[in-house]
């Protein structure tokens, strides 16, 4: 749809509802196009998101669905990585 300024200016709300009912509206100026007026294009769904990741090999998806399974701590023997890791900078200093 094409609209001089001028009517533009005075029907503006003819414009809006164009762009609404999803027409892009091209303002003019004597003739020739100045400007768009175009709907907003809806954020993709997160689905969509990760389905392109994917596809560009960014990320994998999950094999399965459901909550993840109850983390259980493995117990260690020796002494805590805390220990270890001062024991570590030490060694460097």
């Amino acid at each position: 749809m094409k609209l001089g300024l001028r009517e533009a200016n005075q029907h503006f709300s003819k414009a809006i509802k164009a762009v609404r009912a999803g027409t892009e509206v091209v303002l003019t100026e004597r003739g020739k196009p100045i400007a768009v007026i175009k709907p907003i294009k809806e954020a993709p769904e997160t689905e969509t998101i990760l389905k392109r990741m994917a596809d560009e090999r960014l990320v994998t998806l999950p094999t399965r669905t459901g909550p993840l399974p109850r983390f259980e701590p493995v117990p260690l023997n020796g002494k805590p990585l805390s220990q270890t890791v001062i024991d570590d900078r030490e060694d460097l200093a």
